[in-house]
């Protein structure tokens, strides 16, 4: 196992630096997305439970058939692959948003309101730093989500980790398949905790 990694570093190198190259860009407009998507939940409840039982249906859907689906519409590769994870991470984005957001003590915002604060000043200097916590807890939940079915979109020829692991699927290979699994598993786990680290730096602050 280790002789594999020490003969072909070039492999898993680049495996490597694929999947974050799709995780990071994914990531980046998830959460911008998200964050349009959440200021336009919170001005209708309609448009809240109607963008979350939407993404909510999407999220039902195996990963693998979704990037099937949309392999007519944009083929295959990592661009394929960078959308099917955005789409993915609305679910998990919007859910916690949304919640962090609209569920502060009612008076906190009365009062904001009430020494004058207009409703763009009360988002971001009331609700956003109230509901970091929850924020934060679901950009790590697609972050570690992301990671896992980026693995998947090896079968699309995105590239990544998952290349590894499934060319030893596919030919028996042992190294292949416990190197593919450690690197992806080894990612989250060390996004996860990196993610925690800066959450609690930015509670402290």
């Amino acid at each position: 196992m280790i002789e594999y990694a020490i003969r072909h570093p070039d492999k898993w190198v680049k495996a490597l630096l694929e999947h974050l190259e799709m995780v990071v860009a994914a990531t980046i407009i998830s959460v911008l997305l998200a964050a349009i998507l959440t200021i336009a939940a919170m001005s209708s409840k309609i448009i809240s439970k109607m963008l979350l039982h939407g993404f909510s249906v999407i999220y039902s859907i195996p990963s693998l058939a979704l990037f099937a689906i949309m392999i007519p519409v944009t083929g295959l590769g990592t661009g394929t692959a960078i959308i099917v994870l955005i789409i993915y991470n609305q679910y998990l984005l919007l859910r916690n948003f949304i919640a962090g957001l609209t569920e502060i003590d009612p008076s906190i915002i009365e009062a904001a309101a009430g020494i004058g604060m207009n409703p763009i000043q009360v988002l971001f200097q009331v609700r956003l730093p109230l509901s970091i916590k929850t924020l934060f807890a679901g950009i790590r939940l697609a972050v570690v989500s992301t990671i896992g079915m980026a693995t998947i979109a090896a079968f699309i020829n995105a590239g990544g980790l998952g290349s590894i692991l499934f060319d030893g699927l596919r030919t028996m290979n042992v190294n292949k398949m416990l190197w593919g699994s450690l690197l992806s598993a080894g990612l989250a786990i060390g996004a996860n905790a990196l993610l925690i680290q800066i959450e609690k730096k930015i509670y402290k602050f």
